[in-house]
């Protein structure tokens, strides 16, 4: 079972990095997945993992105090509403998906201003 771990930790990491460097594909879920991953299947990769700036830069502050500083969540949010906005527009024949899509939409935005507290830096 140990070895299923580490393919999800590995599958996270390598999209992780991804969205790291594009901007429609986001990190965050997949370093997460990594966290996971890594720390089911392999005590010395979790650590390694920890040691990351990825790691750092992403997931610490979510990790630790369950917030994001005010940077993070706009950086978040700007991305989230980029891919949802071309979503939207792709849509134009399919009105019931673009409801869907706003309605995720209200609910990122809810989540992240009123459900995920501020960290100071």
């Amino acid at each position: 079972m140990k070895i299923v771990y580490l393919i999800i930790g590995f599958l996270g990491l390598g999209l992780g990095v991804l969205g790291a460097i594009l901007p429609l594909l986001p990190a965050f879920p997949f370093l997460l997945l990594a966290a996971f991953g890594f720390g089911k299947g392999s005590d010395r990769l979790h650590r390694w993992f920890l040691s990351t700036n990825l790691y750092k830069d992403n997931l610490e502050s979510w990790v630790k105090e369950r917030g994001m500083c005010r940077r993070a969540k706009i950086r978040v949010m700007a991305i989230i509403t980029l891919t949802m906005a071309f979503g939207f527009v792709m849509m134009d024949q399919v009105p019931v998906g673009r409801i869907v899509l706003v309605l995720v939409w209200i609910g990122h935005v809810a989540y992240f201003r009123f459900g995920m507290k501020t960290l100071e830096n």
